[in-house]
């Protein structure tokens, strides 16, 4: 196994590759304006750092947010170009359970990323592994009082959530996002990957369809709201 892993759904640029034991090679950084500039270095150093060629990948994760709506599909759009060139399958592993999955938290915890807008992208979780409830869009001092909050969506508005609950790490790893699609994959028989990795018409840009999401599926954007470009309406008619 070697899995080829990125995320675009954060200001943080992050790739890396897993061989089913360990990271062998990962690249972040953090601009949340160059996703597109930033991915395809990334990756290529992520390959040469390792070893290793886009023929010797045998599955590629992308995070699927939620998050804004350019740098996201920059991700994605990879995604599905690469596993078209290499003939490997491309899932979608939602950004928050990555972050959960790198989290050091034995008990209940949220996670949390910035959403714009003074408001945060988040989910609960019982355990790294497990999410509760989300992901969901709120503003900061909605957020479930007492538990830890993970992520820079807590440590931006800790003085709204308390900064004794503010705990890192506040971006997503694409090892740990490589890490937690191969342990879901392990398990599975080739025709069971396949079928998860079939991409549904249509987007997630509600609650609920989000909620209804497994930890591991095809890659499918996570947007949760509506973006902020509109199709301009008819024209107002002019009158004397």
């Amino acid at each position: 196994m070697l899995v080829l892993a990125f995320d675009t759904a954060t200001p943080a640029v992050t790739a890396a590759l897993y061989d089913g034991e360990r990271v062998v090679a990962e690249s972040t950084t953090i601009d949340a304006r160059r996703h597109g500039e930033l991915l395809a270095p990334a990756v290529e150093h992520v390959l040469r750092e390792s070893g290793a060629t886009l023929k010797d990948v045998t599955a590629i994760v992308a995070g699927t947010g939620p998050g804004p709506y350019t740098g996201l599909r920059v991700g994605l759009m990879t995604a599905e170009a690469l596993a078209m060139t290499a003939g490997v399958p491309a899932f979608g592993v939602c950004t928050l359970d990555a972050l959960a999955y790198s989290a050091r938290e034995s008990g209940p915890f949220l996670v949390a990323t910035d959403a714009r807008r003074k408001e945060v992208f988040w989910a609960r979780y019982g355990d790294p592994r497990t999410r509760l409830d989300g992901p969901r869009v709120d503003r900061p001092h909605d957020l479930p009082g007492e538990l830890p909050v993970i992520g820079a969506g807590g440590a931006m508005y800790a003085d709204v959530v308390g900064a004794d609950r503010v705990r890192g790490p506040e971006h997503p790893s694409a090892g740990a996002l490589a890490a937690l699609a191969a342990e879901l994959l392990a398990p599975l028989s080739e025709q069971e990957a396949a079928q998860l990795a079939r991409v549904p018409e249509g987007r997630v840009d509600s609650v609920e369809k989000a909620r209804e999401l497994a930890v591991l599926g095809p890659p499918r954007p996570i947007y949760l709201r509506r973006p902020d470009a509109q199709v301009p309406g008819a024209p107002k008619r002019v009158t004397a």
